[in-house]
């Protein structure tokens, strides 16, 4: 389903996004959706690929998430259901209701949306979904993280294509700007609706696009910006690629734990073995994000005066050479699921399978089997291991050597997980 490159010629203005967004991914999913705001720039997506479907035969799927924060919401979602319409394109919408107790009204949102759109796509067969964030979104987010304080990776420009939730996603317009966008709109006579909150002063984002246009009088215009943004991503990719080959060297994988030489900070760079830290913290405890603030990634400084550390779903234990990074038991005490299903995001259980049976952790029943020690593995790291549970009573423990009739394998790991984050 290729885009034909004549075809393309002759689109005039359009083809520089037209060309964009078949650029959207690598490699392009056999199903694709689009999400959908009803503001210009996703507005534009949507109406990009809707032509590039058309020109390809490539399906399509637009989805709208309706936060129910302003009263306008609902209508305006239902304004992409009709536009969908129009172009041919099966639409849904999709409710969010916010979670009592929940922190950051813009984190909550963006989380939840994320989470929504991917069991939607999830559900109808479709493997990636298309974003409409433009270069002014990267220049944004640059200055709202500057005045974070961020370093190399927080300035380093969004991902063009990432992983969450189990469904591949991809900004295939942060390159292009939008005015261009708006542009686009206008030849075609769309409509498009904006959103009050984006002018909104109590909002930093809101904050920062009006200063904008203050920084370009300066010579730092959203595009010059955006291309730092741009190098130091490729910055970023390149102390990756040392941390993985320095992971070969130097680290191990013990079932599903890291264990990291105690004197890798005399190896490796600091910011190399900081990175090495906070890559296992997040294949180990299953985190989008790494730990901010409580944790500085350098465990010579943070178990200077204790013997383990508890962070990010994790327990740190200093051992006998190595600090060993392993799954917290209180993070997983209360995870329960069927035996053939993936567990903890990791591990998957391979035995006579049965409708009655569950998987969750072992916990303190590790002291139930007889011949724990044997195994070389910690009690904590047996704890948080899958365990074979019929009701109240104990049926495998596979990492803690009991009942052989079933063996548990990590589905993805360590190595893996760095290749593909």
């Amino acid at each position: 389903m290729q885009l034909d490159l004549d075809w393309l010629e002759q689109q005039g203005a359009d083809a520089v996004l037209l060309e964009a967004v078949y650029k959207a991914f690598s490699d392009i999913p056999a199903r694709l959706g689009v999400a959908v705001s009803g503001g210009g720039d996703s507005v534009a997506l949507l109406h990009l690929f809707a032509r590039w479907s058309a020109q390809t035969g490539h399906p399509i799927e637009a989805v709208t998430v309706d936060h129910g924060l302003r009263a306008q919401s609902r209508g305006e979602a239902e304004g992409v259901a009709a536009l969908c319409q129009t172009l041919g394109i099966d639409h849904t919408i999709l409710n969010w209701q916010r979670t009592e107790g929940a922190g950051n009204l813009s984190a909550s949102a963006r989380d939840g949306r994320y989470a929504l759109m991917a069991d939607w796509a999830l559900a109808r067969g479709i493997s990636g979904i298309v974003l409409g964030h433009t270069l002014e979104d990267s220049a944004e987010n640059f200055v709202m993280r500057l005045g974070r304080a961020s370093g190399l990776d927080g300035l380093a420009e969004m991902t063009r294509e990432f992983e969450r939730y189990g469904v591949g996603w991809g900004r295939p317009l942060a390159g292009c700007a939008r005015a261009d966008l708006r542009a686009y709109l206008q030849r075609h006579e769309i409509g498009w609706v904006d959103d009050p909150s984006n002018d909104d002063p109590r909002y930093l984002r809101s904050k920062v696009r009006a200063a904008l246009p203050v920084l370009a009088e300066l010579g730092v215009s959203a595009p010059s910006i955006q291309q730092s943004a741009v190098s130091l991503r490729a910055s970023r990719d390149a102390l990756a690629y040392y941390m993985r080959k320095e992971v070969a060297l130097h680290v191990t994988q013990e079932g599903g734990d890291v264990l990291i030489p105690h004197d890798i900070g005399a190896q490796v760079p600091s910011d190399i073995a900081r990175r090495i830290t906070l890559a296992a913290l997040r294949w180990v405890g299953g985190g989008d994000y790494a730990p901010r603030n409580s944790f500085s990634g350098i465990l010579s400084y943070d178990l200077v005066a204790q013997p383990r550390l508890t962070v990010a779903g994790c327990l740190i234990m200093a051992r006998k050479g190595a600090y060993r990074i392993t799954r917290e038991y209180n993070a997983v005490k209360d995870m329960r699921g069927a035996t053939d299903a993936v567990w903890d995001g990791r591990w998957q259980l391979m035995g006579p399978h049965a409708a009655d049976l569950e998987v969750r952790a072992l916990g303190e029943s590790v002291h139930d089997v007889p011949n724990w020690r044997e195994t070389g593995r910690p009690r904590p790291s047996l704890m948080a291991s899958p365990a074979v549970w019929q009701g109240e009573t104990l049926v495998a423990a596979p990492l803690a050597g009991y009942n052989d009739e079933w063996s548990v394998q990590i589905v993805a790991d360590f190595t893996s997980f760095l290749d593909s984050h």
